[in-house]
C-alpha cells in the first residue's frame, strides 16, 4: 500500500474513532460539557434515574428513597410524565429533582433535526412545568449521545447537561439484580454520579440493597443539586 494511501487510513479511521468517543462518551465534553462527577475527595455520591416515570416501580423505588431519606434526580421521559402526573408531582413534593430526558427516548432521537430535538425537548419541559410549576433546567440525552445539532438545542434552551460516572446497566434484563449491585459498589468513588433505570424490574430491591451497602462503605447519598451546585430549575 503506498504511503499516502496508508497515511489517509489511519486518519480516517482515527476520525471515526475520534468521533464515536465524541458523540456516545458523554465525559468527553466534546460537544456538551456535562457534569458527570464532582471533583473533590468527600465520599458523597447522587443518584440518578432515567426513563420514567412508570408504574409500579417507579413508586416502589420512591418507597425505598423515602424510607431511608435519600434524594435523587430523575430525568423524565415527557410522553411518560404525561401518563404519570401523579408521579411526577410526588418526586417534587418528597424533595427529589425533575429533568427532561426527552419527549419520546427514540432510538432515532440523535439523528433528528436541530427543531426536532429541541421540541422533544421544550415539550418535556412544557409538561413538567404544566405538572409540576417548576420550569427544568437540568438535561440528560437519551443514550447519553451528543453532538453537535444536541448541543445546539441544549445551549438554545439554556439547558444543564448531566451525565454519569458510574453506570448500572440494569436495562439488562439477564443479568442479576445482586450483580448489578457488586459491580457498582466496585465503581463506586467519591463524588459519582450514579445512573440507574427506575422502570426496570427489581429496581426497588436494587435501590435498597445499593443504599445500605454504599452507607455502609462510609458514603453519603446527596441530592444532585448539593453535589453539582447546579441550580435545577429556573427562578
Amino acid at each position: 500500500m503506498p504511503v499516502i494511501a496508508y497515511i489517509l487510513l489511519v486518519a480516517a479511521v482515527l476520525l471515526l474513532a475520534f468521533g464515536y468517543y465524541a458523540s456516545f462518551f458523554i465525559e468527553s465534553g466534546v460537544y456538551v460539557k456535562a457534569f458527570c462527577r464532582a471533583r473533590d475527595t468527600a465520599k458523597k455520591i447522587a443518584l440518578t434515574f432515567d426513563d420514567g416515570p412508570e408504574e409500579p416501580m417507579t413508586a416502589r423505588v420512591l418507597d425505598v428513597l423515602a424510607r431511608h431519606r435519600v434524594k435523587a434526580a430523575f430525568f423524565l421521559i415527557g410522553a411518560k410524565a404525561e401518563r404519570c402526573p401523579g408521579l411526577v408531582r410526588r418526586m417534587v413534593e418528597e424533595g427529589h429533582t425533575v429533568g427532561s430526558h426527552s419527549f419520546s427516548h427514540a432510538g432515532l432521537f440523535p439523528f433528528g433535526s436541530r427543531k426536532k430535538i429541541a421540541d422533544e425537548m421544550e415539550s418535556t419541559r412544557d409538561i413538567l412545568r404544566e405538572i409540576t410549576g417548576k420550569t427544568v433546567r437540568l438535561f440528560r440525552p437519551p443514550f447519553g449521545v451528543t453532538n453537535p445539532t444536541i448541543a445546539a438545542a441544549i445551549h438554545a434552551g439554556g439547558y444543564q447537561t448531566v451525565g454519569w460516572s458510574v453506570r448500572a446497566f440494569d436495562t439488562r434484563g439477564y443479568v442479576s439484580r445482586k450483580r448489578i449491585r457488586k459491580r457498582l459498589l466496585k465503581r463506586l468513588h467519591p463524588g459519582a454520579v450514579v445512573l440507574l433505570h427506575d422502570r426496570c424490574g427489581g429496581a426497588d430491591e436494587l435501590v435498597e440493597n445499593f443504599i445500605v451497602a454504599a452507607q455502609e462503605k462510609g458514603y453519603e447519598i446527596v441530592g444532585l443539586d448539593e453535589l453539582s451546585n447546579m441550580q435545577a430549575y429556573e427562578d
